[in-house]
């Protein structure tokens, strides 16, 4: 009894024991503690400025050195963990208060989110082509422009970029939808649309997401007919605050030159033909012209220092970046500095969040004096003559005709732009309820050009009946005389013109999920006001002095020169134009299987004919997700596998003013007037009441997957983009049409193609990893129509150089069945025995004298037909490479350059290229454009490559450091023999090399990114 009952007593109190126990663990459960550890990557390395939150609370803490964090919470609290280009991972509270926390770094998969028109999407439900490109991923080097930035990194994306600082890469994506244009892209950014890509600077670009097929881009309607790029800024995150400082410094130098003869050479030659050079001329000087106009070396540099953090209902962010570039020509340079700041404001429980973007971008462009003129005179001159005569003086021979020193002119010339972009948007988002929220968009975008010219008294000994230009090719445009604009005793201009663009948006989106159903759909306004050229240009003469530039005008005395008369610009310079526009868009899917989108926007624009001023841009997307489906839950290998079909209509009106649907009078010449020659007016434009917009209509089918999990992702898309009713100015006889010229409808052009972009991750060890992605694209350009109300033609040749003795020889044809921009000239048959050059008769037949066009043959394209980017890194610990590798293949480039150089007829008065040696100085033909100088433009160039090494917590308060270095164009392998076979692919001449290349160089950089 006695031992049953100490046996109950025992029981009763282990009882009570685990009752207490239990209590004080639920107690302890409920009770919030510190809560420690360490965050890592998967190379056991720290992570530093992560963000740490207790997920469904506003608690958030950053880590610090050795990626320690603190933060209170319980027992079955999770822990978020998010830092940016690494994957959120989310931990949940046990028993234990301290965790070592792992990390993966982000790969591109199909849950990436994605910015598109009026909202953001994940990649999984998209049924659109949208390629992503993220800030790590843009080209590294001396870059300000974001057309470089995306240079080989999107498949379809055509950019060409010059060597001058203050000139924009050409872009162009899926082919020239218009021959109207350059047709490039329409930026929007941060939510604003048609926002100058100036105003951003590379270093706070967030992201990049660049739509592609009309599912995609027929949110935007009028703007869209050549793709759409959204540039997403960086925004401040919950959390301290965070510094952050990025920079380099750059050298360049001349990647490649024109092979002319030196001295020695040229005179060998011109002996060898017995011909002599005239005494004027021959000094006994060896110059190498192209030398003289360019700096040794070229610096650059850039610094981007960076504020941002964040309360529990507030975050901001703030930039400061300066950029100074050097251009490889001695005068030209490009001086930029960018204020940016993003505030986001949440009120009434973040229900409702006030979101403020403003940035400033101040620019000054110094360019070359008359640069085509200068690269023009540099190449031709003779290398016999000085630089400057004996007594320090400019040595010029003017008795050979358009003959000038280049260093002269660049000495006694100023050419700048002040360029000012303010760019400003202020959002209003409310969320309501059952799924609503309602977006306010105001945004104003204000862009100032400060314009000066000055040319010295110097110009004065110039002849005016023989300094012509030296322009851009196109259609229409032709060498013209100049010489006038020098005035006497100096001359200057000065120009103030501004922009301005008033936009507000304003919709309604419904996201709602019932049950396995989702749906997005988006319904709004869009109101925009935009004024161009607002403001004026004026010039002076008869200057009292040289030092005076184009900052006084006051100060010349034009009226003393009877001849001169003030230059007030060109005609229609002013206009306005208003956009109206109503939008909608549903987005469905099904499980996540099956996608539907759709959209339609109609638009309307003041700048159309009274009859045809609104226009209808609909669009239809589908996909299916068969990854998700269940015969395809057995397998490994698959992880993602979706197919896409997509049809949309988009438009176009970019290349023509407000006014270009209207009768226009202007001055026309003048008349006697009660003893005064008055100015006449007449009409210069006819009316076209039937305006209407270009359309482009796109069709597009595409494939994204992924392999082993994603190691491996990938995406194929082949599209046909078909724009009709191009809009085209019209010279037709003035008893048709009031002024002889008028804007119409006519015409189509189609452009069919494949892309295919491949990622993968060959290599993922601790210490080691090897990722790769490559892309590339092809695609074929066709002109199917040129008829319209006034032309039944199917053909028009233009781009004119205007060779030695080649009145109206033309390079390039816009025919019905050929590509934009295809070559179309004589064909080059050799030489007869006398070493005179021979070219092909459309016959067959073979002569020294060919008709200009009648002997015209279709030489070849000069759209490429592939191109490619190709992107390796590699990381070992710390230690990064990354290689780029670009190329373009299967264009043929005009080398017009090497054919003027030809000209050997010329020799005692132009210098020449070594490869027209062999010529004859009696061959009076042998620079006659044909395809002689038509030459292969493929190229294979090693981009960039970057080596750099992160220290990470260095010393205390600062998190990172990474030290790099970087080489832009370390070799190139073409048979170009130009100076480089990146030739301009924007615009209606694409492909010719024009006598006014602005040289090519290679850079070497070094660069510090720290953050505190």
């Amino acid at each position: 009894m006695k031992s049953k009952f100490k046996s109950l007593n025992y029981g009763c109190i282990i009882l009570l024991f685990l009752f207490i126990s239990q209590s004080f663990n639920v107690a302890f459960a409920q009770t919030e503690r510190k809560i420690t550890g360490n965050l890592l990557d998967n190379a056991n390395m720290p992570i530093i400025g992560a963000s740490v939150s207790v997920k469904g609370t506003n608690k958030v803490t950053v880590t610090g050195d050795k990626g320690a964090f603190s933060i209170t919470a319980k027992t079955g609290d999770k822990l978020v963990f998010t830092f940016m280009g690494y994957e959120p991972k989310e931990l949940t509270i046990g028993a234990g208060s301290n965790y070592n926390v792992t990390i993966n770094e982000a790969t591109a998969s199909l849950t990436d989110v994605v910015v598109v028109g009026y909202g953001k999407s994940t990649r999984k439900t998209l049924s659109s082509a949208i390629t992503s490109v993220k800030p790590e991923e843009l080209n590294k080097g001396a870059i300000a422009d974001v057309g470089q930035l995306l240079q080989g990194k999107v498949a379809g994306m055509n950019i060409s970029a010059s060597g001058d600082p203050n000139k924009p890469a050409a872009v162009i994506l899926r082919g020239a939808s218009t021959v109207n244009s350059p047709g490039a892209p329409y930026y929007v950014i941060d939510g604003i649309p048609g926002a100058d890509i100036a105003a951003i600077a590379p270093s706070d670009i967030a992201s990049i997401d660049v739509l592609k097929d009309a599912a995609a881009t027929a949110i935007y309607g009028n703007r869209a007919a050549s793709g759409v790029i959204m540039v997403t800024t960086k925004r401040g995150k919950k959390g301290a605050p965070q510094l952050a400082y990025s920079g380099y410094a750059a050298a360049e130098k001349i990647s490649s030159q024109l092979d002319l003869m030196n001295a020695d050479q040229l005179r060998a030659y011109v002996t060898a033909n017995k011909v002599a050079f005239s005494p004027n001329d021959d000094l006994g000087a060896n110059t190498d012209w192209m030398k003289s106009i360019e700096r040794s070396t070229a610096f650059s540099q850039n610094h981007n220092l960076s504020f941002s953090g964040g309360s529990d209902h507030s975050n901001y962010s703030a930039s400061l970046n300066y950029f100074d570039k050097e251009g490889i020509l001695s005068k030209s340079s490009l001086n930029r500095i960018i204020g940016r700041l993003n505030v986001d404001q949440y009120a009434f429980n973040d229900k409702v969040k006030f979101s403020l973007n403003l940035s400033n971008s101040s620019s000054k462009s110094i360019n070359e004096p008359l640069q085509n003129i200068v690269l023009l005179q540099a190449a031709k001159r003779l290398p016999i003559s000085p630089i400057y005569n004996a007594d320090g003086s400019y040595f010029e021979n003017l008795n050979n005709s358009g003959y000038f020193n280049p260093i002269a002119i660049s000495d006694n010339a100023q050419d700048e732009t002040k360029y000012n972009v303010l760019l400003g948007g202020f959002n209003t988002e409310v969320k309501l309820p059952f799924g609503f929220t309602y977006n306010l968009n105001l945004s104003y975008q204000k862009t100032t050009a400060n314009h000066g010219e000055f040319y010295s008294s110097y110009f004065g000994k110039y002849p005016t009946s023989n300094f012509y230009n030296n322009p851009d090719p196109g259609i229409g445009i032709a060498h013209t005389l100049i010489g006038g604009l020098f005035g006497t005793n100096g001359s200057a201009l000065r120009s103030n013109y501004e922009n301005t663009t008033k936009t507000l948006e304003t919709f309604l989106t419904w996201d709602k999920k019932i049950g396995d159903h989702s749906i997005n759909a988006v319904l709004g306004y869009t109101y925009q006001d935009n004024v161009y050229g607002d403001g004026f240009q004026t010039s002076s003469t008869n200057f009292p002095s040289d030092y005076i530039g184009f900052s006084n005008l006051s100060l010349g005395n034009p009226y003393a020169i009877s001849s001169y008369r003030i230059n007030l610009g060109n005609d229609l310079t002013y206009g306005r134009i208003l956009m109206i526009s109503d939008f909608f868009r549903l987005n469905y899917n099904y499980k996540n299987k099956y996608l539907l989108q759709g959209s339609i926007r109609r638009d309307g624009s003041s700048v159309f004919g009274k009859n045809n001023q609104w226009g209808y841009f609909p669009s239809i997307g589908l996909a299916w997700r068969v990854s998700e489906e269940e015969f395809m839950k057995s397998q490994s290998v698959i992880s993602d596998l979706k197919i896409r079909a997509s049809y949309g209509v988009t438009g176009n009106s970019s290349g023509i003013g407000a006014y270009t649907g209207q009768l226009i009078y202007g001055i026309s010449g003048t008349y006697y007037n009660n003893g005064v020659q008055a100015a006449a007016y007449a009409p210069i434009q006819g009316s076209n009441p039937d305006l209407k917009w270009e359309r482009t209509a796109t069709k597009n089918i595409g494939v994204d997957f992924g392999f082993l999990n994603n190691k491996i992702t990938g995406s194929v898309d082949v599209y046909d983009k078909n724009t009709t009713d191009m809009l085209f100015k019209y010279n037709v006889s003035a008893s048709l049409v009031p002024g002889g010229a008028i804007w119409a409808n006519g015409g189509s052009i189609n452009n069919k193609g494949i892309e295919v972009s491949l990622s993968a991750s060959p290599v993922t060890g601790k210490n080691f990893s090897w990722s790769s992605t490559i892309n590339a694209a092809y695609n074929k350009n066709k002109i199917t129509s040129l008829k319209g109300p006034y032309s039944s033609g199917d053909s028009v040749r233009y781009s004119d150089p205007e060779g030695p003795g080649q009145t109206n020889a033309t390079l390039q044809i816009l025919k019905v069945g050929y590509p934009l921009g295809q070559f179309f000239s004589l064909k080059y048959a050799g030489k007869d025995a006398s070493g005179n050059s021979l070219f092909y008769k459309r016959d067959g037949s073979t002569t020294t004298t060919p008709s200009i066009g009648t002997d015209y043959f279709y030489l070849g394209s000069a759209q490429p037909k592939v191109l490619m980017g190709w992107s390796n890194t590699f990381k070992y610990k710390d230690l990064e490479l990354n290689v780029f590798i670009r190329g373009t293949f299967g264009n043929k480039i005009f080398n017009a350059t090497r054919a003027d150089l030809s000209y050997t007829a010329g020799a005692t008065v132009n210098n020449i290229l070594n490869s027209a040696a062999d010529d004859k100085i009696t061959d009076t033909r042998n620079s006659f454009y044909s395809d002689r100088y038509i030459e292969n433009g493929s190229y294979v160039r090693l981009d960039n490559a970057t080596l750099g090494y992160n220290f990470r917590n260095p010393i205390k308060s600062v998190n990172n450091i990474r030290v790099y270095v970087s080489t832009n164009n370390l070799f190139t392998i073409t048979g170009y023999k130009g100076i480089d076979p990146e030739i301009n692919q924007g615009g209606v001449a694409p492909g010719v090399d024009y006598n006014n290349f602005y040289p090519r160089t290679r850079t070497f950089l070094l660069g510090l990114n720290a953050s505190f």
